[in-house]
């Protein structure tokens, strides 16, 4: 039996629970409840009420959710780099690495 793919939303968080847990309301008015993905509890990333957030829900409970991302989504330029400038990590004193 296949998996189905879970649904993504977007929400607002309007009350936080204990456990890491919130009451979200989303899009379409409905509140549920929803859990910090493992991902985002290992990153201390911090989630307040009011903030927009990206959920992941199952299409078998429609009642729980799992919180993947803090922010909307925003789609990513088409032009192949992420910042002009380069990017990758810059080594202390500027110069190439030694061996």
């Amino acid at each position: 039996m296949a998996k189905e793919e879970p649904l993504t939303l977007i929400a607002v968080v309007k009350e936080a629970l204990p456990g890491a847990t919130f009451k979200v309301e989303l899009e379409n008015g409905q509140q549920v409840h929803a859990h910090m993905s493992g991902r985002m509890r290992k990153h201390y990333i911090r989630i307040t009420p009011g903030d927009t957030i990206t959920v992941e829900m199952s299409p078998y409970d429609l009642t729980r959710c799992r919180i993947v991302y803090r922010g909307e989504r925003r789609p990513r330029p088409a032009g192949g780099r992420r910042r002009p400038g380069g990017g990758g990590r810059r080594r202390p004193g500027g110069g190439p690495r030694r061996r």
